[in-house]
């Protein structure tokens, strides 16, 4: 049974189901509420998938709507970014609305508050407001302009929305209690003054609602029965009941549930902007980036990040998910559905001397053990070859089965071969390894039935294509980035990247752009943007095994 088929439960699915059963609610419609001032990152796909499983698996809806609420920060780019990356994680929705198609009808509710006595205009300062407030164990001040009469009030409302102040000079609040013990009850703002063009409504408003303000009154005008958010959201949800109640308008239910966290990773969107305007890392689609561009250009699949997210679940604690997880997703895979193909990454020239010197053969390689209807393909075979310089070594340490003077291996698809002597430069440098094959054991097997202890894979010399690979590793050396004093930025790894110039089959001479390949023995790979007909680029999306499992097994 494919695992996405399996009907998960959890205590949020358990409590929809409840309410339908209780007639709460007759049907179920949930929100992606996305703000377009950035790219999304793997920590919004498991709210993303937690909403869009939630309304799948209750015939119920799904809507995408942009919080367009903060004009400053806002861009179309990143409005079609989300929608680009949400439809290819494979999520549905029955429509996309932005809370600016709300506006008008927000700034009715909020005249309504106003006419009811329960909002009203206060010309403090940010500081004076921030200062009167309170703190987790002293009641907040009431502004001296609380007790302002509602004529005054709505008038006041009506200039700001015109225009008329400048910004920061006044805030709409609402009415509830400066002493109440839960901070976001007190007196929360509604509105402030931002003159600034906004990238859908133009210059109709000069002032814009708070996301507290805006969040759970559009689900209301959207019908949303289930707002499903993080956890950090719990102590909001008095207030967004109170202004429910206090308009008397549809209700819906808001449920929490843990974030997500990465080891290794950081998620703040702020801290990612501060990699790419500080040109730690390659832009937003970097692929050492958290976000789903950068996950992409590396080569990982929305199927198996779907499948990270479902072995992940559902809880209320704290916790964080093992990025070596979400790699062994991507890894297994991988392992499925990638051609294979042979890559030399850091090549070391074999003359192969008994070796007729214009013979060409075509050896049959497979595609993918894993996937027998994916058949053969024909690779050349010459007199030199290019192997990988790990597997040789002129003085081999113990236990060192690959090739060395005078011992014997396997060319994956071809020949056995023996090394014979070596070629240096004047620096002592070896530049070719000398060898000798065995013609009977084309294909890789030997008549008389000895048995090599090692398998390498090779590159014809005359029909490699040069090819860039670019080796990505963890952006930072800590499990938690975070952790002590020295900041996420201290522990940048300084070999998160390095490229390299190897040679690659003539099957990956013109690879098509966002392809992905197993490199025998390397690793997954896949084809980068940046690639061309002239030099094909490659980027490292995953080892084939957990190398870091290997380095902190030992302790480094």
């Amino acid at each position: 049974m494919n695992p996405e088929d399996i009907k998960p439960t959890d205590y949020l699915r358990e409590a929809v189901v409840e309410d339908l059963k209780n007639g709460r609610f007759n049907y179920v419609r949930t929100r992606l509420p996305p703000e377009p001032n950035g790219y999304l990152h793997i920590g919004h796909v498991k709210a993303w998938m937690i909403d869009y499983l939630v309304a799948k698996e209750n015939n119920g809806e799904l809507v995408l709507r942009f919080d367009d609420t903060n004009p400053a920060k806002e861009e179309t780019e990143f409005v079609e970014a989300i929608e680009d990356d949400t439809r290819w994680l494979g999520i549905e929705w029955v429509k996309v609305t932005f809370a600016s198609d709300y506006f008008d009808l927000l700034y009715e509710w909020a005249q309504k508050l106003v006419l009811m006595g329960k909002a009203y205009v206060d010309d403090q300062t940010q500081e004076e407001v921030k200062a009167n407030r309170g703190t987790l164990t002293t009641p907040g001040k009431n502004s001296p302009y609380r007790d302002r009469d509602v004529e005054e009030n709505m008038d006041l409302l009506e200039r700001m929305k015109n225009g008329e102040f400048p910004d920061g000079s006044c805030i709409l609040r609402a009415k509830i209690d400066m002493a109440h013990p839960n901070i976001n009850m007190r007196d929360p703002a509604m509105y402030r003054i931002i003159h600034q063009h906004h990238h859908r409504t133009g210059d109709k408003w000069k002032i814009y609602p708070m996301y507290d303000w805006s969040h759970g009154q559009n689900d209301s005008m959207e019908g949303i029965t289930h707002s499903l958010c993080s956890l950090e959201y719990e102590d909001h949800r008095p207030l967004y009941e109170w202004f429910l109640d206090q308009l008397g308008v549809f209700k819906p239910r808001q449920i929490e549930f843990a974030r997500f966290n990465l080891t290794y990773t950081v998620m703040s969107k702020r801290k990612l902007r501060r990699l790419v305007e500080e040109k730690k890392v390659n832009g937003w689609d970097d692929p050492r980036m958290p976000t789903l561009r950068g996950m992409r250009r590396r080569g990982y699949t929305a199927e198996a990040i779907r499948e990270f997210i479902r072995r992940v679940g559902v809880a209320k604690n704290y916790s964080v998910s093992d990025v070596s997880l979400l790699e062994a997703c991507v890894r297994d895979d991988l392992n499925k559905n990638s051609p294979r193909r042979m890559a030399v990454l850091r090549p070391l020239k074999v003359v192969i001397d008994n070796y007729p010197d214009d013979l060409v053969e075509e050896m049959d390689a497979v595609n993918n053990p894993e996937d027998p209807n994916a058949g053969t393909r024909k690779v050349p075979f010459s007199k030199v070859i290019y192997i990988e310089q790990d597997d040789f070594r002129e003085t081999p340490p113990p236990k060192y089965y690959r090739l060395f003077p005078g011992n014997e291996v396997r060319l994956r698809y071809a020949y056995f071969i023996k090394c014979t002597h070596v070629v240096k430069d004047d620096k002592g440098e070896i530049t070719e390894v000398h060898a000798t094959y065995d013609p009977a054991t084309r294909g890789g097997d030997s008549p008389d039935c000895r048995k090599e202890k090692s398998t390498i894979h090779w590159v014809s010399a005359a029909h490699g294509k040069a090819a860039e690979v670019r080796m990505y590793d963890r952006l930072f050396t800590k499990e938690d980035p975070e952790e002590g004093d020295e900041g996420f930025l201290k522990c940048l790894n300084p070999n998160s990247l390095q490229i390299l110039t190897g040679y690659v089959e003539p099957h990956l001479s013109q690879p098509e752009v966002g392809s992905r390949y197993q490199f025998e023995r390397l690793g997954y790979f896949c084809v980068d943007k940046d690639s061309t007909p002239e030099k094909p680029v490659f980027n490292l999306t995953v080892n084939l095994k957990d190398t870091w499992a290997k380095l902190e097994k030992k302790g480094n």
